[in-house]
């Protein structure tokens, strides 16, 4: 290659990664190009076309290599800027710039080069710092505990199907165009959150996310009806302040689902089934909430979320929409947050308007500024584009992380085979170097939820199911490691640390098994996150990627007093490593073993399929 830059090292690009407003940044550039007129550094702000470009100067000369740098300040104000680099050379133009994957790192000659990526963001609104290294628990409230008396399934829905058994599997009873007709209920509720306390004190977590919890026709509850009650399946509003107060005597905190890009049909809003004494915007256009939808006809042509006419979209930058969730007194925001809800996550954020996630993070900032805002992005949020729009996430004024499906979909394919250590380590590295330092180590890592299969019957590979295998139960021991040791918060979706499979929807969701969990899966977890408890590094560590071959992925996390190193194999056969350590010797903290150090070199074996966390 003549031209070299790697955007991943200090030497070519410096700082790293994300930078605030106004930064000074140092730009190198490595060429073997022979007669070398001149080089750029050609840039452009986020939406515009042209490029500026600043001639870098030569600061290094020899037989083979001439060096270039340049100086570039980023903007006073946030937004992305995009960057390549061009070389004119005897009597030729030859350009540089990312790779083709848009990594960043390494990059190629091209004629038409991708630009690399610089976040420019300020930070007005950063993640609060108590979030980092906190254990969030998600739960789908009717299929984790009922805790009524003998079980009873109270306030049950019209023309539902209500489940005797606890262990029989969830159901969809669908029309002749795949809706569904009957929804099925299994009882789980508040108060069973609320007995269950002490199980997840015993786990080791810190933040209940509750799937929705307002009143709604469907089991999952995103068809929300009224936003100030809580379905009579799940409890009361004091059935909820109850859960509060005695989480709070666990040093468990609470975050609801808000569900605010759509509502149900079946609302006090829209009510197109007339259950409401509200006159609702299907009703009338002298509705009050009239306004909220977007219909091109009224009553039965409205626009609704995926086509589905049960789940109509609404306007959020409507005036008395923004009051009625955001700015009134009484608003949603407002209302719950005097119940005690520490924030929220927000339901498919990708359809949210940025001025609305803005307005919203404002109130919750005003109520508490130590209130944490999750938006649902399923790729990465730094230049996440929806509706045409390049979205403003971690800029500053709107989340303070997001869910990392980019971090999931990246480890399952390594412990599948499916990709090597050192695409892992790519991958990550440009994750780090798009987002906002902040905003990396407060980012969701989840690796399964109430829209994904469960994370055993992807590990183990297989479409039957119930299947388990001994090398799916040992990429999830390897896989809950790299997850709760990582930078960031981790999320453990009900029932995962107990051993649930399900493939497809609603098997996904099946309840947890109480007293029939996986114990050698349950036992794992909650070692490890007594781990994560345990020592400062891996809550507060500072966070270094790298790679030994193709099957072997690892990570460092450091403070000033510790050094801890986590490896993960995805091997069918046994690794052989060296690590250069300073520290005399390392221990594997999962099991007591010790390696000593021989002249700074540790060698280690490293099992198929197999974790080592060690600590120095």
């Amino acid at each position: 290659m003549s031209i070299f830059h790697n955007s991943h090292d200090l030497s070519y690009r410096n700082p790293f990664g994300a930078v605030i407003t106004n930064t000074v940044i140092t730009i190198h550039l490595d060429s073997s190009l022979d007669n070398i007129d001149q080089a750029y550094f050609c840039w452009r702000k986020e939406g515009l076309e042209v490029c500026d470009r600043i001639t870098m100067e030569v600061v290094e000369l020899n037989q083979d290599i001439t060096r270039f740098a340049a100086r570039y300040q980023a903007p006073d104000y946030v937004g992305l800027v995009w960057y390549y680099f061009m070389i004119e050379h005897d009597g030729m133009t030859t350009c540089y710039g990312n790779n083709k994957q848009c990594y960043g790192g390494e990059g190629e000659e091209n004629n038409h080069p991708t630009p690399y990526q610089i976040t420019v963001y300020n930070q007005e609104y950063a993640p609060p710092a108590w979030l980092q290294g906190k254990v969030i628990y998600q739960i789908f409230v009717d299929r984790f505990y009922n805790g009524n008396n003998n079980g009873t399934i109270v306030h049950p829905k019209k023309n539902s199907v209500l489940h005797s058994h606890w262990d029989n599997d969830p159901v969809y009873i669908r029309g002749e165009n795949g809706e569904i007709l009957t929804w099925d209920f299994f009882g789980g509720n508040l108060l069973g959150i609320i007995k269950k306390l002490p199980y997840l004190s015993k786990l080791g977590i810190d933040i209940i996310y509750l799937n929705p919890i307002f009143e709604a026709p469907s089991n999952h509850k995103y068809d929300t009806g009224d936003y100030h009650q809580i379905d009579e399946m799940f409890g009361t509003t004091k059935t909820f302040e109850c859960l509060f107060h005695e989480a709070k005597k666990y040093n468990i905190w609470i975050i609801l689902d808000g569900v605010f890009s759509h509502t149900g049909s079946d609302s006090k809003y829209f009510n197109k089934d007339g259950n409401y004494p509200t006159l609702g915007a299907y009703q009338s256009t002298d509705s009050p909430f009239y306004s909220w939808y977007r219909f091109s006809q009224h009553p039965d042509e409205y626009d609704c979320w995926w086509g589905i006419d049960t789940l109509p979209n609404v306007n959020e930058m409507d005036a008395t929409f923004i009051d009625f969730f955001i700015e009134n007194e009484d608003s949603i925001i407002n209302y719950w947050h005097r119940l005690g809800v520490k924030g929220w996550r927000l339901d498919v954020a990708d359809e949210l308007p940025d001025e609305f996630i803005k307005k919203l993070k404002k109130q919750l900032r005003k109520k508490d500024p130590d209130a944490i805002l999750i938006g649902e992005v399923w790729e990465d949020a730094s230049n996440k584009i929806s509706y045409d729009e390049r979205r403003e996430y971690l800029l500053g004024q709107e989340l303070d992380s997001v869910t990392n499906y980019v971090f999931r979909d990246i480890a399952i394919a390594f412990l599948l085979g499916e990709i090597s250590a050192s695409d892992v380590h790519v991958r990550l590295v440009s994750m780090n170097e798009n987002y906002p330092k902040a905003h990396f180590f407060s980012l969701m890592n989840l690796i399964g939820t109430h829209d994904t299969p469960r994370i055993l019957s992807i590990l183990t590979n297989v479409s039957e199911e119930g299947t388990k295998n001994e090398n799916g139960i040992n990429r999830l021991k390897a896989l809950s490691v790299w997850q709760l040791l990582f930078p960031g918060v981790p999320c453990i979706y009900y029932g995962d640390e107990a051993g649930v499979v399900g493939i497809e929807e609603p098997l996904n969701r099946r309840t947890y098994p109480w007293g029939k969990e996986n114990d050698q899966l349950l036992d794992w977890y909650k070692k490890i996150i007594s781990i994560q408890k345990k020592y400062d590094v891996f809550q507060i560590g500072d966070w270094n990627s790298f790679n030994h071959g193709k099957h072997v992925y690892g990570f460092k996390r450091t403070t000033e007093t510790q050094i801890a190193t986590v490896l993960i194999s995805n091997s069918s056969d046994n690794q052989r490593i060296r690590l250069s350590e300073n520290s005399e010797s390392l221990v594997n903290v999962l099991t007591g073993c010790k390696y000593k150090s021989i002249n700074g070199d540790v060698a280690i074996t490293i099992r198929a399929n197999e974790v080592l966390v060690l600590i120095s």
